[in-house]
Order: structure tokens, then sequence, then C-alpha cells
């Protein structure tokens, strides 16, 4: 190896950065203008898990989805377009069908 490859004994190659690798929770910063109303869900955690588990079958489990949920960046937009956009199924925000009817009765 030559002096050029290495300074003080690190290669010059050895940043990875993780966003070209898809680290999940390492994203790039959000464009300046965005037209698509729908680019939140790049950064929603549930696009990197299986998605069985945001739609479980009648008296199945949500557990696992909403505990996803709590620690997902976009949880907030993803809620608002499950209410604006009355989705029937799924968890979606944190919430069951069940819970985001609750919710909108309430508000409503």
């Amino acid at each position: 190896m030559t002096g050029s490859q290495y300074r003080s004994g690190v290669p010059d190659n050895w940043f990875v950065d993780p966003v070209n690798l898809g680290v999940p929770g390492v994203r790039r910063p959000a464009p300046v203008e965005d037209d698509n109303p729908l680019s939140w869900q790049t950064d929603a955690l549930c696009s990197q898990t299986d998605p069985e588990a945001f739609f479980p079958e009648k008296g199945g489990s949500t557990r696992d989805a909403k505990r996803i949920c709590t620690t997902c960046d976009v949880r907030d937009q993803c809620l608002e377009y499950a209410l604006q956009n009355d989705e029937r199924f799924g968890i979606w925000g944190g919430l069951s069908e069940r819970e985001r009817r609750k919710l909108k009765r309430r508000a409503g």
C-alpha cells in the first residue's frame, strides 16, 4: 500500500454513507419543495417491515404494528392520511380502523 491510500493508518475510503446503504432510520434531508402528498411514505418504518403486521386478519394482533408506529417519524402524517382518505383496513398512524372511527366521532 502506498502512502496516498492511507493517512494515519486509516484507509481513504473508510467512510460508508449509511444513507446509501439504506440503514433504517437514516434518511436524506427532505427536499425543500415536494409536490407528492405521499412523500412521507418513504420515511415510514412500516415500509421497511413485514406489511402483514399492519393488515392483520380479523381478530389478529395489532401489537407489533403499533409498537413500530410509536417510533415512526411520520406517524402524524400517516394518521392524517388515513383519516382524510377514510382508510378502512390496517394500522395507520398507530391506530386500528376502530380506533380511527372513534377518533373521527370525537372530533366531528
